[in-house]
């Protein structure tokens, strides 16, 4: 109990900490790769934690072909520790919408916080199930308008990716990019599967609108698959 009381106490520093680090990083611009290496090794501190799981050249990959997009909205389907929000938030020019089944609420005034301070960007914190007719609704509300990137990082079922692909990729505009994480076959985790659906949907479509991002193909996990939207 003192435990908990004490992270608990603690927890207004922690928050003006992780918040200062990140204003620091949007004050001397720093570089995509910069703010990638903050996401996977973000100087968490107590309850606060922000972290993306990801290979370092992958998720470089992708965030700078988003990054070319010069995007307005993106959606994701997977909050986590926000390690990609934070990403997507630097790189959005109007809205991230991001969602989970559910999300810490002591970290959502500093996800709300974290584009830039000169930034129109906004942040919408979904919580629930993707996979409802009623959830999707509420997403598309959210994003107000054509999304420029969706990120497919929640549910990593075979069936769980294939229905929020299903029911989130007509929200893409043309043009625009929607990315799965762990599509290598070898998982560490057997309920990873996201695989099952990668190699389903890359050969129904145009090999030059699919591209994947790996590492080694040796590798276990991880692997990024990217759809350019048509």
């Amino acid at each position: 109990m003192f435990k908990r009381l004490s992270r608990r106490l603690r927890q207004p520093r922690h928050l003006r900490d992780a918040l200062g680090i990140i204003r620091e990083h949007q004050a001397r611009a720093a570089s995509l790769e910069e703010w990638v290496e903050l996401a996977l090794d973000f100087p968490s501190q107590g309850s606060v934690k922000v972290r993306t799981v990801q290979r370092p050249s992958e998720i470089v990959g992708l965030v700078r072909a988003v990054a070319e997009l010069k995007p307005e909205r993106i959606l994701e389907i997977g909050t986590y520790r926000a390690g990609t929000l934070l990403l997507w938030t630097q790189l959005a020019s109007k809205r991230v919408v991001t969602c989970d089944l559910e999300v810490p609420a002591h970290m959502v005034p500093l996800y709300h916080q974290f584009p830039p301070p000169d930034s129109a960007c906004s942040v919408e914190i979904l919580q629930g199930d993707s996979h409802t007719d009623e959830f999707r609704a509420r997403a598309a509300d959210a994003v107000g308008g054509p999304v420029d990137f969706l990120f497919i990082d929640g549910d990593h079922s075979a069936e769980g990716v294939q229905h929020d692909y299903e029911m989130y990729h007509d929200l893409v505009r043309s043009g625009g990019l929607i990315a799965f994480h762990d599509i290598v076959a070898d998982q560490p985790i057997p309920g990873n599967q996201v695989h099952h659906f990668w190699q389903k949907l890359r050969a129904e479509l145009p090999p030059e609108c699919v591209r994947e991002l790996i590492e080694d193909p040796e590798q276990c996990g991880y692997g990024i698959g990217v759809v350019e939207t048509r």
